[in-house]
C-alpha cells in the first residue's frame, strides 16, 4: 500500500511505521501536488482519496490515465456561504461524479453524495478505536487539576471555530450560573475563536476554563459528570464516540449523523438554542438517575458501532469488489 499525504502527517500518524510505503506530497495549494499524486498512481489497482481536497487532486490526478476505481470518503461538508460555498458545491458534484464508489460516515453524506450526483454512494461510518489502557471514571486527581473537586465537572473537547457552537455553549453557561454549586465548564482545543471566548469569560465571569489541546481527553472527559457536544454540524463525533463509551452523559445537538451514532443514549437539542443546552444539562445535573441511565445506554449504543477491524474489512470488500477478487 502507498499512501500519499504531507510530510507532517507521517510524523503524526506514522505510515512508515505501519509498513506502507510513504509519498509525500507538496503543500495543499501547490500545483505539483497534481503531478505527485499521477506519478504515485501508476500501476494502482484501486486510489482511495479522503476528504473533499484530496479527492479532486486524486480525480485530477487520474483524468484521462486509465479505468483506475477511484474511491473517495466523505467524512464532513462544508457550510459556507456566498461565492465560496458555491465553489464548494462544484467541486462536490465533480469529485461525486468522478468517483467509482463515494463513502459516506454517515447517512446524510451518503444523501448529500447521491444529490451530488454519485453513480454508487455507500454508507461507512468509521469508529474510533478505544483508548488504550484503563480509565478511571470521576478521576479525582483529574477533577483537582480541573478544578472541580466539589461541584459538578462538564466537559467538552474540539477545535475553537465557529462551527462547534461555542458561542452558545458560553451563552448557556450563563443560564446555568444559578444552580448551587456552579457547575465548571472546561472546553480542550485550540482554534481562532480563542481570544474572543477567552474575553467573554473574563468580562461575564464565566465559570469557564480553555485549557487548549490535550493527550488526556480520554481520562479528562472520564472524569466529567456531563460531556457537551454543541456543535453546528458533525458526522461522526469523535467526543460523541469517546463518552458513550465510558459511559458519560451527553448533551449534544441534534446534526449531521449525530442522531444516527448516539441513538437515544443521549439528550439531543436544537443548534444555537442556548435555552434548550442549559435546560438539558441542568436537567441532568438535577437527576441522577437520569445520568445512571444514560451512562448505560451509551455503553450498550457503543456496542452497536462496528470494531476497527469490521472498518478495515469492510474498505477491503469494496477494493475487492472493484478489483474483481
Amino acid at each position: 500500500m502507498t499512501v500519499c499525504a504531507p510530510a507532517e502527517l507521517d510524523r503524526a500518524y506514522d505510515y512508515l511505521g505501519a509498513g506502507a510505503h510513504f509519498v509525500p506530497l507538496p503543500r495543499l495549494g501547490d500545483p505539483a501536488t497534481v503531478t505527485a499524486l499521477r506519478n504515485a498512481c501508476i500501476g494502482a489497482d484501486v486510489v482511495h482519496a479522503h476528504g473533499l481536497q484530496a479527492s479532486v487532486r486524486a480525480a485530477l490526478a487520474l483524468a484521462g490515465g486509465g479505468r483506475t476505481p477511484l474511491v473517495t470518503t466523505w467524512h464532513s461538508r462544508n457550510h459556507v456561504d456566498g461565492a465560496r460555498g458555491g465553489v464548494l458545491r462544484l467541486l462536490e458534484r465533480k469529485t461525486a461524479r468522478a468517483a467509482t464508489v463515494v463513502l459516506g460516515t454517515s447517512s446524510e453524506l451518503v444523501d448529500r453524495a447521491r444529490r451530488r450526483g454519485a453513480r454508487d454512494a455507500r454508507l461507512a461510518p468509521v469508529t474510533v478505536p478505544p483508548a488504550r489502557g484503563p480509565v478511571c471514571l470521576h478521576d479525582g486527581k483529574a477533577r483537582a487539576e480541573l478544578g472541580a473537586v466539589d461541584r459538578p465537572l462538564l466537559m467538552a473537547v474540539g477545535a475553537l471555530e465557529r462551527g462547534r457552537g461555542y458561542r452558545t455553549l458560553l451563552d448557556a453557561a450563563r443560564l446555568w450560573r444559578g444552580l448551587d454549586p456552579e457547575p465548571l465548564l472546561v472546553i480542550a482545543g485550540e482554534g481562532r475563536e480563542r481570544a474572543f471566548l477567552q474575553r467573554r469569560i473574563v468580562e461575564e465571569r464565566l465559570s469557564v476554563r480553555l485549557i487548549g489541546r490535550r493527550d488526556d481527553v480520554a481520562e479528562l472527559l472520564a472524569a466529567a459528570d456531563v460531556a457537551v457536544l454543541p456543535s453546528r454540524w458533525e458526522a461522526r463525533s469523535l467526543l460523541a464516540q469517546e463518552a458513550l463509551r465510558l459511559g458519560v452523559p451527553l448533551v449534544a445537538t441534534a446534526v449531521g449523523g449525530v442522531p444516527e451514532l448516539v441513538g437515544n443514549a443521549a439528550e439531543l437539542v436544537p443548534y444555537g438554542d442556548a435555552g434548550a443546552l442549559a435546560g438539558a444539562v441542568r436537567g441532568l445535573l438535577e437527576d441522577a438517575d437520569r445520568r445512571m441511565d444514560l451512562a448505560a445506554a451509551g455503553r450498550v449504543q457503543a456496542g452497536s458501532w462496528p470494531t476497527e477491524d469490521e472498518t478495515v474489512a469492510h474498505v477491503l470488500a469494496v477494493y475487492d469488489e472493484l478489483t474483481g477478487r
